[in-house]
């Protein structure tokens, strides 16, 4: 063999070991060292991956993007006998100065869980998710760049994290699949609430599947429960205006509780917890209220339901009073006394019923400490432990807490 021939044999021979090397470390490597896209329902083993992520090429090699994994060494907590939680946006969650100060509340009071948004309204993503059917939507914004890390830190004070997924009310998602949202009749653009935001039609399955594999995800970077927000049909906005892609003419309350128990078959099953956001009314109101939620089917599918007895939501003359805001006690006591009951009568068990409190001023009216803690003694008074407190502005009440133990 000619030296020629014998040196194009090495350029080639060469040329193939590289591009072994770029398919191994960029294909294979990484789906033999991290973590299965599926929920691990072990909550006594840590997910973990075979190596360090830190030692994982972090690059694609052929086109320059950036490579994710799960977090290394992930566990879980039980969830506590008496949750009492806090809700953190996205925005305070990274921040580390502002988180701070609401993980102080949780240290010096009996709050024991903090509510942490995964996914809000505007449909976007609070860090880099790792399934590329999720990432292939582009929906990541990476708000919070150290989840994994945080979710430790709050583990290791044993606090319980809960992943808060807000689903048919989602801006991003919306523009992006307009064959999944809802539209105007009147226009054939997309429809907007009141709030001039737009709706995901709640019958579309494609949707179904797309926020059961968020749940999912976030359960395997470390939250310890999945909470469902905006599981239902819109209440506000030109309702009469709107044009239901994937549920025209079919029951709202069948649709809804049809994506309820889609994710109880995909993720409570596997021995995730799931919970559901659902109106205060649901407690007393045996309709639907054009939304689609009933309290039993909810109550049936989720291992907790979180009525938002909020007392200024409730419309004056509600319950027999002519401004419900000024009345926490009455109104949470009434609320909860009806859910205690309707549930008992159908053999679920009561300590599903986990309300969120209201912790905010609205219409004019400043909620003090004794009005805080008016609607978590109405809680008590019936029998229930548990209750989450809402800010939006993730602006607490300290002094309505009794201190830590």
């Amino acid at each position: 063999m000619s030296k020629k021939r014998f040196s194009n044999w090495k350029i080639i021979f060469l040329l193939a070991l590289v591009s072994f090397a770029v398919i191994f470390f960029y294909f294979f490597l990484p789906k033999l060292t991290q973590v299965s896209y599926s929920i691990n329902t072990d909550t006594k083993t840590p997910i973990e991956t075979a190596i360090p992520t830190e030692t994982l090429p972090t690059t694609n090699p052929l086109t320059g993007e950036k490579i994710y994994y799960l977090p290394a060494n992930v566990t879980h907590i039980p969830t506590p006998s008496a949750v009492k939680a806090i809700y953190m946006t996205k925005w305070v969650g990274s921040n580390a100065k502002s988180r701070e100060k609401l993980v102080g509340i949780i240290d010096r009071t009996e709050i024991n869980t903090v509510v942490i948004d995964v996914k809000d309204s505007s449909g976007k993503l609070s860090f880099e998710f790792v399934n590329p059917e999720i990432r292939k939507e582009g929906s990541s914004q990476n708000t919070i760049k150290d989840i994994g890390d945080f979710i430790k830190e709050l583990h290791s004070k044993n606090i319980y994290v809960i992943a808060r997924v807000a689903v048919f009310q989602d801006a991003y998602f919306a523009e992006r699949h307009p064959e999944y949202a809802l539209k105007s009749k009147t226009t054939g653009e997309l429809w907007k609430d009141a709030a001039k935001i737009h709706w995901l039609d709640a019958g579309s399955q494609d949707v179904w599947k797309y926020v059961t594999a968020i749940g999912a995800e976030a359960y395997n970077f470390g939250f310890d429960e999945i909470n469902f927000d905006y599981i239902r049909y819109p209440s506000d906005g030109a309702l009469k205006d709107i044009k239901y892609p994937a549920s025209e003419g079919m029951a709202k309350s069948d649709v809804v509780t049809s994506f309820y128990k889609y994710l109880h078959d995909n993720i409570a099953t596997t021995g995730v917890k799931i919970s559901g956001d659902i109106f205060g009314l649901t407690t007393t109101e045996t309709t639907d209220m054009g939304i689609g939620q009933l309290l039993i089917s909810a109550a049936t599918y989720f291992d907790y339901i979180d009525p938002m007895v909020y007392p200024s939501h409730y419309a004056p003359g509600t319950y027999g009073y002519k401004n419900p805001s000024t009345h926490p006690y009455e109104i949470v006591n009434f609320s909860m006394k009806k859910a205690v009951e309707r549930l008992t009568a159908a053999g679920i068990d009561t300590q599903k019923i986990r309300p969120w409190l209201q912790d905010f001023n609205l219409l004019g009216v400043k909620y003090t400490a004794e009005m805080v803690r008016a609607q978590i003694k109405a809680t008590n008074d019936n029998g229930l432990q548990s209750w989450m407190l809402w800010s939006a502005g993730n602006v607490y009440t300290e002094s309505a807490l009794e201190k830590a133990q």
